[in-house]
């Protein structure tokens, strides 16, 4: 184990509160999480079908890819036979007020549930202050052992901008929300290109606010959807955003990757042919072009969190075998948003990021404070 993840982990270990202590020893009030809402329906494809009641799964994404080279190569249509395995709400919203409910927080979902609410979203958040602006997305996650597939319809979020959000729900009505809230969420990005648009709304609205949160966590989703102007709209946004109120940013290893890329001619390092670059080496990059508080990237071997007192990056936990890996990135956004109201420094946040993110993966379930409290304390054993 290196020795900059035992720091991280000791760092934790000193800044979370025991678990006899919890949930009382963190302030649990009100957050606000915005703008999307979708329907997950968590399948699997079919390798070989043995008879009505028995099949092969297919395991992995690449041999998925293999079939399809194949067909590519032979001309040929090709078909897969596909089970739902679940299904349940999704989205950032979604899934950072289900964590933040379960921890004794007062989560505030302003986002896209449907007209009435759909029954999904009215039976598992009916109890939280709800509000819909528009109609959810519905997506297919596919999970393989080595990664997943996303086939996705959008819903109202591509749509969505500042105009819309004041005329679907009221920029005075936002403000009166974030009043005394101790964080503001928002995602995905990627399927609300006019996110910087309500970034920009939101540095505008913030001085107006007696009492706003004092932390913005941005996810940008798979950026790889949006086209350079709009990359270029949302560095500026972001900047703008954050001198008004600490921004952090949070991204997967592959979508950092091609922030990096993306703003390359924008940060102050240059990256030298097509040599090799590390996840820390991506990450200070968009770290530099976009100018937050933080920016964290989470990966399956290490994450790495950016700020203006350096790098630090951490190893994560191997899970040989996980129970579920879809929206394993939306509970690290948890982790590390509850880091970020406890006032954890970053290589620690990243440690409780690592922790729900670690226990959701192995579990398929949402873990208490207890829970994450337990896998901080045995982290260094998990590996």
């Amino acid at each position: 184990m290196d020795e900059e993840t035992r720091r991280a982990v000791a760092a934790a270990d000193e800044a979370l509160p025991d678990s006899d202590a919890l949930p009382d020893a963190i302030d649990a009030g009100r957050v606000v999480f915005g703008f999307d809402g979708y329907l997950d329906r968590v399948r699997e494809v079919v390798a070989d079908r043995i008879d009505p009641e028995s099949h092969e799964r297919l395991a992995t994404l690449e041999g998925f890819g293999d079939r399809i080279d194949r067909s590519v190569a032979a001309d040929s249509s090709l078909s897969f036979e596909w089970l739902q395995q679940g299904s349940r709400t999704g989205g950032h919203t979604s899934h950072l007020a289900r964590a933040f409910g379960g921890w004794s927080f007062d989560p505030v979902m302003v986002g896209m549930y449907g007209d009435p609410v759909h029954d999904a979203f009215e039976a598992e958040f009916g109890e939280y202050d709800l509000h819909s602006i528009g109609e959810p997305g519905v997506t297919d996650a596919v999970e393989f052992d080595d990664g997943k597939l996303m086939l996705t319809e959008i819903g109202d979020t591509m749509s969505l901008d500042w105009a819309e959000l004041d005329a679907a729900f009221g920029h005075d009505r936002l403000a009166k929300k974030l009043d005394g809230a101790s964080l503001l969420g928002t995602g995905y990005w990627s399927e609300t290109p006019d996110l910087p648009t309500v970034f920009d709304g939101l540095r505008d609205l913030w001085g107006d606010i007696d009492d706003p949160p004092e932390t913005v966590l941005v996810d940008p989703g798979d950026v790889r959807k949006l086209d350079a102007d709009r990359l270029r709209a949302g560095r500026e946004a972001i900047g703008r955003l954050d001198e008004v109120t600490d921004v952090v940013i949070s991204s997967n290893r592959a979508e950092t990757g091609v922030l990096a890329d993306a703003y390359a001619g924008d940060a102050e390092r240059s990256f030298a042919g097509d040599a090799e670059r590390s996840f820390a080496d991506d990450a200070e990059a968009v770290f530099e072009a976009l100018e937050p508080t933080w920016f964290v990237g989470h990966g399956v071997e290490r994450s790495v969190a950016v700020s203006g007192d350096g790098t630090d990056s951490v190893a994560v936990p191997a899970v040989p075998d996980p129970k579920l890996t879809t929206s394993s990135g939306d509970h690290f956004n948890a982790g590390l948003g509850l880091a970020l109201i406890a006032g954890l420094p970053p290589a620690a946040a990243v440690v409780v990021g690592n922790a729900v993110a670690g226990y959701f993966v192995r579990t398929a379930d949402q873990p208490s404070l207890a829970d994450v409290r337990a896998f901080v304390d045995d982290y260094l054993k998990k590996f």
